[in-house]
């Protein structure tokens, strides 16, 4: 158990407004934090128009309104004054990169308390704009104290990140399992009925960079049945050229409830998760299916979606962009179930040596005691190894 902290979290988007990868591991390390004695606080932006605090699962989320956004961008006039106000009361404040507008706001509301950012991905759309926001982000990065590589190979590959090794670690996302539903056996039969026995799953939300047209292309003509779970901001256009390759295998169910989700995590066959971007820093939807034992195909793009599905061990490892080569990756576990079977035990065996809540939560405790005990001018031990 540590010494009680209070620990502020400020990012764009949260429970119960939105739910995305980020979102979630935003969740996890409150809940698994929190059992370790730390008070947790999430500030985000809201389109709402009744913003009271709520009590979410043990940790309290503030939310101010969202004025307007650009280039993806949310930015909240009000959100300054009350991050002013919420840094003053709290130990740590842990921002989550990217959010140009939270790297104003930082110095806007002039925290001075101990800072972290967990570095969830580089900027990779936005280039133009990323010309202008460089100085302000490397000034934001200059001025906070630790900051978290999620993998070792975003660590590895990130241009920005490699200007501040000295003051970077690595810290991987971790699962509770405990957290997610069991789904009850006549939903999980409502399933199988609907799609059949055996089938690949994407889980995410439907966004450019998670690669799904790649995957329509690498199911068209095989019958394999693929089951595509999300919503998002290219939903309709996936769709249309599901209809143009005449994709009668291929199901959207759109966004579905955590107990739907897992019941299809439960009876897919394996995991595709073509995201071909360096956008997709790890891949919480990825972790998910090597937590509920599958077998897994992902790109190599030099994330941590290649850390948490190691090649011919968890999973197959494709080129990014090729669906030639994914629907060989699809091929070869569909025509070898033994193969695949043993992937996935091999899948869960890595959830459970390095990526559950309770490493994450021991190693974001031990950084924010360490932060405030270096403002103190106390040295701690180190901090607790990883996997």
């Amino acid at each position: 158990m540590y010494k009680p902290m209070r620990v502020l979290h400020f990012y764009k988007t949260y429970y119960p407004d939105s739910v995305g990868g980020i979102e979630q591991v935003i969740r996890q390390m409150c809940v698994s934090t929190g059992r370790l004695g730390i008070t947790n606080q999430v500030l985000s932006l809201s389109r709402e128009d009744r913003l009271e605090p709520i009590e979410f699962e043990g940790h309290s989320v503030h939310r101010v309104p969202l004025n307007f956004e650009l280039a993806s961008n949310a930015v909240s006039l009000p959100a300054i004054g009350q991050l002013a106000r919420m840094a003053r009361e709290a130990d740590v404040v842990h921002y989550h990169f990217p959010w140009p507008f939270m790297d104003l706001a930082h110095f806007l509301a002039r925290v001075d308390k101990p800072t972290v950012v967990t570095y969830h991905s580089d900027i990779v759309r936005q280039k133009a704009l990323l010309r202008f926001y460089e100085p302000l982000r490397n000034r934001f990065l200059d001025s906070v104290d630790s900051i978290v590589a999620t993998s070792p190979n975003y660590l590895a590959t990130s241009a920005v990140l490699d200007r501040y090794r000295d003051k970077t670690r690595v810290i991987t996302f971790g699962l509770d399992k405990e957290s997610y539903p069991e789904p009850d056996a006549a939903r999980m039969d409502r399933w199988r009925d609907r799609i059949g026995p055996r089938f690949f799953l994407f889980v995410g939300v439907l966004r450019y960079y998670k690669g799904l047209h790649i995957l329509l292309d690498a199911a068209a003509g095989t019958g394999y049945p693929v089951v595509i779970v999300g919503a998002g901001p290219i939903e309709q256009e996936l769709k249309a050229r599901a209809r143009q390759l005449g994709l009668n295998n291929v199901m959207f169910v759109g966004a579905l409830d955590d107990m739907d989700k897992v019941a299809l995590l439960k009876l897919c066959y394996a995991v595709a998760f073509p995201s071909h971007l360096r956008s997709e820093a790890f891949g919480i939807s990825l972790l998910e299916g090597a937590m509920f034992g599958k077998p897994m195909i992902s790109s190599e793009i030099g994330t941590g979606t290649t850390y948490i599905n190691e090649h011919e061990r968890t999973g197959l490892v494709v080129p990014p962009s090729d669906h030639l080569a994914l629907r060989a990756a699809m091929r070869q576990l569909w025509d070898n179930p033994a193969m695949a079977a043993e992937m996935g035990r091999e899948a869960e065996a890595r959830y459970w040596q390095l990526f559950t809540s309770s490493q994450m939560a021991d190693a974001y405790a031990h950084l924010y005691a360490e932060l405030v005990a270096r403002r103190a001018g106390v040295k701690l031990s180190a901090a607790p190894r990883l996997g």
